[in-house]
């Protein structure tokens, strides 16, 4: 169990892991977390060979905003703040990484930080929501298991992470229940903010479609892959330099990409740290960013990396590429 939990739950509960989630719910995770990227990307593509709807430098200014907005409220809000409490900020800074977290069309507030702290539970072991280890170590079960890491795992799974038993802290905040309430509104924003804003500007409605395509659909397809590269590709390849035990990895175009995530070996040897890349040549632009929020008082009790624990679990070398656990899931 990560600190962040225990700190947020106190001695353990007597509560289930998971509940039942039902087959239209099920339904619909699939259609807007799995097929709906999937199909944007097709869709985008066929549509640039088609000719006439190709972005204008303005989709791709709008989209590079709301694609760093969004990576940012994911990495410095859900993840860093909200599920691992690596830092506390003050009130309108908390609301305002709720929001832009919301806007990357990845959940309410409160099932993001469950599900991922019930991941940080089980790492790689059976009852982990997503290990690319899954289904055994082979090079087709592997194949498989990032699969199921990537975008199957919301479709694939008959439950859900019981929000009493790892959020019981975002449970009992007003504010925490008021984004998750809101958090349709959020997505319609995400979506619809980019042509808005261009159809306002050029009243092309041909235009504002076309930013629709670009700068919220394929956006949103790139952000959600983006992410979930943690999840897969950072646990089953690249370097090792902490001991876990799990199997976290370093990857440096996955850590490009999240603003810091993919240096997600440290983050699994220190979790609640506000700090993923703690090595030379590990850029951590979250962590550049909170530690902004420090300096101006938007932010207080910043976790940095705990230089004793990180010391205890330095490899003395960096294992190989890929170091497979030696059986299955559950085996």
């Amino acid at each position: 169990m990560t600190a962040s939990l225990d700190r947020a739950e106190g001695p353990r509960a007597p509560l289930p892991d998971t509940v039942p989630v039902s087959l239209p719910l099920r339904t619909g995770y699939l259609l807007t977390l799995v097929v709906g990227p999937l199909a944007v990307l097709a869709l985008a593509l066929a549509a640039a060979l088609a000719g006439g709807w190709g972005p204008h430098w303005y989709d791709a200014v709008l989209g590079a905003g709301m694609y760093a907005l969004s990576i940012m409220g994911i990495t410095a809000g859900y993840h860093r703040h909200f599920t691992h409490l690596s830092f506390k900020a003050k009130r309108p800074l908390r609301i305002a990484l709720g929001i832009a977290g919301g806007l990357a069309l990845e959940g309410p507030v409160t099932m993001w930080v469950a599900e991922h702290r019930r991941h940080h539970q089980y790492a790689d072991r059976e009852g982990d929501p997503h290990s690319p280890w899954k289904y055994g170590t082979t090079r087709r079960a592997l194949l498989k298991g990032l699969w199921h890491a990537q975008v199957g795992w919301f479709a694939s799974s008959p439950v859900r992470s019981h929000y009493p038993r790892y959020a019981p802290d975002l449970l009992a905040d007003r504010d925490v229940r008021r984004l998750d309430r809101c958090y349709p509104l959020t997505m319609a924003v995400s979506l619809g903010l980019p042509p808005a804003l261009v159809l306002a500007v050029t009243r092309d409605w041909r235009a504002a479609a076309v930013t629709l395509l670009w700068a919220s659909l394929v956006r949103y397809a790139v952000v959600h892959h983006v992410t979930w590269s943690v999840n897969s590709v950072a646990h089953a390849f690249g370097n090792r330099h902490y001991r876990t035990r799990d199997q976290s990895r370093d990857v440096a175009w996955v850590a490009l990409l999240t603003f810091g995530e993919g240096w997600h070996n440290l983050h699994h040897a220190d979790p609640n740290s506000a700090r993923h890349g703690g090595l030379p040549g590990q850029p951590d632009l979250t962590a550049w960013l909170i530690a902004r929020f420090e300096r101006w008082g938007w932010a207080h009790d910043v976790r940095w990396p705990d230089t004793r624990r990180i010391t205890a679990r330095h490899s003395a070398e960096t294992t190989a590429r890929r170091t497979p656990p030696t059986r299955a899931l559950g085996e």
